[in-house]
This record gives C-alpha cells, structure tokens and sequence, in this order.
C-alpha cells in the first residue's frame, strides 16, 4: 500500500472514464443518518429517526427528475425497519443506491470513548474501524440485499489505515475526500490539497475516490487555495472578497448555498473540466426543525426548490446524473 488516502494522490493518479461516459456527469449522495443536536456533544444515545418518511417524497421527487440517489447509511438507519421499507424497496427496484456512512458514535462495537476526536472514524484505532465498518457493510448487505460499493466516512474522517480496510474489505468506492475544506482544528483530516476529480487511490487501481465537488469562484478562483484560508480567519476579508465577486468558495450542496451561488459553481467545475459533480447533503434536512438549515417550511420549500434549479441547469449544460453501478463499469482500470 502507498501513501495514505489522508493524503494528496501522487501524479498519475487522475481516473479517466469510457468515452461513452460523457464529458462531465453528476452523482447525488444523501448522507442518510440519525437525527442530532448539532450544537451539543456527541452521544450515543440522543437520536432519532423521524424525518425517515420524508424520504419517500423525496425519492418520487428524485425519480421525476431522472436522478438515481446513493443513500449513504450509517447504522441507525441501516438496521431500521422503517429505512429498510423504504430506501430498500427503491434500491430493489433500481431507482436508488446504497452505500455505507461510518458514525463510530452509535456504530458498534461501542468500545471508544465518545468525544470530538473520536468521531472520526479514522481516528480510531484501525481494529476498531474496520471492526466497525464491517459490521455496518455487512448489516447494510443483509438488509438491503446488496453489497455496498461506495463508503463515506462520517464526518469526512478517514484515517492512515482507511484505503487499506475498504480494498481488503472489497469496498471499491470512496467519496470521502471533501475537496478544498480543512478539519485539522477539529482532529479531522486536511483535504485542502486534494483533487476535485476523480483518482485513483492505490497504484494498483483497486480504490477509486470520487471527491465531493468544491470550487473556487471570482477574479481570484486560481489563487483560491491560497487565499481562502487565509481569508478565512478574517470573516469581513472573506465577506469582502465575496461580496466584491473577487473569492467566494461554492460547495454543491443546498446546505448554506444557494441556487444561485450553486449554479456559479456548477460553470466553474464545468469550465475547469471535471468529468463528476458530486453533490451532497444530510438526510434529516428532508424534515423540518432537525438540521440549521431547515427550520421551517419556508427553507424546506427552498431545498426542494434548489434541486430543480441545479438539475434543470445540469441538464441545459448537458451534464447527465450517472450511478455508483454506472461509474464502475466506465472507469479504466
């Protein structure tokens, strides 16, 4: 095994596709997990799972655009019957995917002490990592009845020993790597110098990695990942540089971005030649009251409302939604 999945790729790496595949395509992934206080410290216990049947709305909603969603799920959800009923009659049926989302809080074994650090999976002990990853690939397996081909840790926290784990664990997909973001002040990983496009892991192209899609928007997009943390530090720089259309960093999600601002990012990524936009989000955003960005009908209204927009615009610049299952077969290995 080479240098860690923590780190940049060395060159060379960069994942071509069949040319049937298309200049560019897009990949939906919904991290499918419990419902938490994001203000307080993580426990194991203080769950639920209520937002679980707006999902159903969703997926119709999904359908109707044409788009296949990837529910990453972590364990409450993946050993719910209710998520059982309805994310897998979706994936039975071919309309959606299901992949595996590692929250070592609540994933057993339940061996570490609960704390910000631990809650990257990759922080742990490898044992105790794979330990768990294996649990949950296999409960998703079984009460799915489908292997899991893509994995996200929790949190975007892979670890050294992470690559290792999902090649020995036959997991051929990673979509972990949040391009251009830093957790380092969290006890996260840095992927501030990581590619947007995707790559190959290991030299011997076992493990593909799919980062979700970031970019860089303004006069100064090219001096980005240099000037962004700096600018960071300094809220009315950053809100300066945004405002004055010099800087601005555009995350595909409808998390704390608008359509708008989504739509400028998507010509970025576009004009940069990326052959994958991998939009996100967390699924209790699909109810109202459990996330910060969804505290009422109005903002709900909102994210549906910025799916359209962003798809609508996708499909005027030709960019097709493609699945896990549709990436596997174009890679060249």
């Amino acid at each position: 095994m080479d240098r860690p999945i923590t780190e940049p790729p060395p060159a060379g790496r960069t994942a071509a596709f069949d040319t049937g595949f298309g200049p560019t395509r897009s990949l939906l992934t919904v991290d499918t997990e419990e419902e938490f206080d994001w203000a307080s410290p993580f426990t194991r216990l203080e769950h639920g799972l209520s937002h679980l049947t707006s999902i159903p709305r969703f997926q119709q909603f999904c359908e109707g655009l044409g788009v296949v969603p990837v529910y990453l799920v972590d364990w409450p959800v993946a050993t719910s019957e209710v998520a059982i009923d309805l994310i897998g009659s979706a994936v039975k049926a071919g309309r959606a995917e299901v992949g595996i989302q590692l929250h070592p809080w609540v994933n057993p074994p339940l061996e570490e002490n609960v704390n910000p650090r631990n809650s990257y999976a990759g922080n742990l002990p490898p044992a105790l990592e794979r330990a768990k990853f294996l649990r949950l690939r296999d409960a998703i397996a079984e009460n799915f009845g489908t292997a899991p081909l893509i994995y996200r840790a929790g949190r975007y926290g892979l670890g050294p020993q992470t690559a290792r784990m999902m090649i020995e664990a036959g997991v051929p997909i990673d979509s972990s790597v949040r391009a251009n973001f830093d957790y380092r002040t969290g006890h996260g990983p840095d992927y501030s110098r990581h590619p947007l496009v995707p790559y190959w892991v290991d030299e011997d192209r076992r493990l593909l990695e799919l980062p979700l899609t970031t970019v860089y928007w303004g006069m100064l997009r090219r001096q980005g990942r240099m000037l962004h943390p700096l600018a960071a530090r300094m809220p009315l720089a950053n809100g300066a540089l945004s405002r004055l259309g010099l800087l601005e960093k555009i995350a595909l999600t409808p998390e704390g971005v608008s359509a708008e601002e989504a739509l400028r990012g998507i010509d970025m990524a576009l004009d940069d030649g990326l052959p994958l936009l991998v939009l996100s989000f967390h699924s209790p955003s699909l109810a109202v009251g459990h996330t910060p960005y969804v505290r009422s009908e109005a903002d709900l209204d909102r994210l549906y409302d910025w799916f359209r927009r962003v798809y609508t615009y996708l499909a005027m610049r030709g960019v097709a939604p493609t699945t896990v299952a549709e990436i596997m077969q174009a890679a060249k290995h």
